[in-house]
């Protein structure tokens, strides 16, 4: 009882000393001891086998600026300085090819292949066009994936397009996009995704009736706080509930395909014949088609948030990218004919979940069975979506474009918690004040004109710097293709259809300057945010991080 009095006592002034010394911007003068009973070890031990306590008391250093300079000055070359006896703490490097397609594959296929065949049918007005749709949102999203694996061979960062606008087009525009994928974009899909999932997940309780709004986004909410946890415990864990979902969504995709396929023999293609009849020819109706298509296909860039993740990421990459999307383009595709085979085109638009009425008409009383696979679904989706924009966040603090609390991983569990906490709490927000419809159509606008200045650095790269070592090429006319395609996807519905929610869009994207010159030019950090930095640090237990040697 007396030991550990003494040792609360001495946990209770090594925290004391560290916030002292921050006060006065000075290294701390607590011993080793105080580290080493805050971390729960009994007694002195050799440098190496403590390198993490030794870190800890070094990276828990107050000064907020020369934290900065070491970010800038450490060298990338080795992972551990035996010299000053620490290690250095970084991510794990434990998402294989299995888990990189999963992560894919997991992320594409969620919500979307079940909500949003009603509202692309909608927008082109006949089965045939829609599923030209399809097919030309997968052809859309294999392109762009193609384009990202070459980025992604060139600049091996963590970060996805953040990482990639910063290396090619310098701080102010990465700083744009991260502002607003962090605080919109991001947290807006998580929120899209878990939404659908709610919807899913209790529709069984309300049968014959349209669920409460309030019980859909306390289950949405509970869906967020159930991801967080897993992932802030393990990287491992995360990506095993991806593995496993991942599967479980592919088996109910086969039963939908198989189905469609047992009624094509049986003959009823009633829904295909006549199928170009009626046909949308409006660019902005075309433009949203392909929104609500494209969200369907969104994830197909996830691998690229987690580069500093991968084992072997020249390999794992473009393999993992070539495996997962043609994959899910086809059973897309196939989905889609199904729902067509069993309901005629008035009745899957007037459908408000069109698995589920696919499952009445062709399971009967198995078609439960249907509703818990698209919850299963559209929870592995979300975790996917969770896990990667968590990473978002992560580096963009990590170069200084936002807290450094939020560049900070656990000591010993290795994830960045504080960034998977804030994206968390903002996909809260969102939840309560957004729709499923709304959130995906803005969603895709922003999405598109981030994905369109990234393809524009990976033309920037092939014609003005070719010398560059990568371990894949794209041919040029295919980011050329993606290019012209996310210029078309942004303009289009503003020409056809302009809205007042775009400008305020564009307007929120530019408020970022208030924030961009003060805080990261001129590199003015409020006192009171150091002290609270270091409050963060004690509580949550994190560090500052590097980057991957590689």
């Amino acid at each position: 009882m007396a030991s550990t009095g003494i040792k609360i006592c001495l946990q209770l002034q090594f925290k004391s000393c560290i916030l002292e010394a921050g006060m006065r911007n000075t290294k701390p003068k607590c011993g080793l001891s105080h580290v080493a009973l805050l971390l729960g070890t009994s007694r002195w031990q050799p440098p190496l086998a403590v390198s993490k306590i030794l870190s800890l008391q070094h990276l828990l250093s107050p000064n907020i600026s020369t934290m900065r300079e070491r970010k800038a000055t450490d060298p990338l070359h080795s992972s551990t300085d035996l010299t000053e006896g620490k290690e250095k703490l970084r991510l794990k490097q434990e998402v294989g090819l299995i888990s990189g397609v999963s992560l894919i594959a997991g992320t594409m296929i969620g919500s979307g292949i079940f909500m949003s065949p009603e509202w692309v049918l909608h927008h082109m007005g006949n089965p045939a066009s829609s599923l030209l749709i399809w097919a030309a949102c997968g052809l859309l999203a294999m392109f762009g994936a193609l384009s990202y694996a070459e980025l992604g061979t060139i600049i091996k960062e963590s970060g996805g397009e953040y990482i990639y606008i910063l290396r090619i087009f310098g701080s102010f525009p990465a700083f744009l996009f991260a502002y607003t994928s962090v605080i919109l974009v991001r947290p807006a899909g998580l929120a899209a995704v878990c939404l659908s999932f709610a919807e899913y997940a209790i529709a069984p309780f309300y049968p014959g009736c349209s669920s409460p709004q309030a019980a859909v986004k306390c289950t949405a909410a509970a869906c967020i706080l159930i991801l967080t946890i897993i992932n802030c415990l393990n990287v491992r864990l995360a990506t095993s509930v991806m593995n496993v979902f991942t599967a479980a969504k592919l088996l109910a995709l086969l039963v939908i395909v198989v189905g469609g396929l047992v009624l094509l023999a049986k003959g009823q293609t009633q829904s295909f014949q006549n199928g170009f009849q009626g046909t949308t020819a409006g660019i902005g109706a075309v433009g949203v088609a392909f929104y609500q298509g494209l969200w369907s296909y969104d994830g197909w860039n996830n691998l690229n948030y987690v580069t500093e993740e991968l084992k072997k990421p020249e390999v794992t990459l473009p393999r993992a990218l070539m495996i997962a999307i043609p994959l899910v383009t086809c059973l897309y595709l196939l989905v889609n004919v199904s729902y067509l085979a069993a309901m005629t085109p008035t009745e899957l638009l007037s459908s408000g979940a069109v698995a589920v009425t696919w499952g009445d008409k062709v399971l009967g009383s198995w078609a439960w069975l249907i509703s818990l696979s698209v919850a299963l679904s559209t929870f592995g989706s979300s975790n996917g979506t969770f896990f990667s924009g968590g990473r978002v966040c992560y580096i963009a603090a990590r170069e200084g474009h936002m807290p450094d609390i939020l560049s900070m991983a656990h000591v010993r569990r290795l994830t960045p918690s504080p960034a998977l906490l804030f994206t968390s709490a903002m996909s809260l927000v969102m939840i309560i004040s957004g729709s499923f419809t709304s959130i995906v159509n803005f969603f895709s606008f922003m999405a598109w004109l981030f994905y369109g200045m990234t393809i524009s650095g990976l033309l920037y790269l092939k014609i003005k710097k070719p010398e560059l070592p990568r371990s894949y090429k794209v041919p040029i006319v295919i980011p050329i293709i993606v290019l012209m395609a996310a210029v078309y996807l942004v303009l289009a519905p503003i020409i056809d259809q302009p809205q007042i929610e775009i400008l305020y869009i564009v307007l929120f994207i530019f408020s970022g300057i208030i924030f961009y010159f003060p805080l990261v030019h001129f590199k003015y950090h409020p006192r009171f945010l150091q002290r609270v930095t270091l409050h963060l640090q004690l509580l949550l237990e994190v560090a500052p991080t590097t980057r991957d040697a590689n």
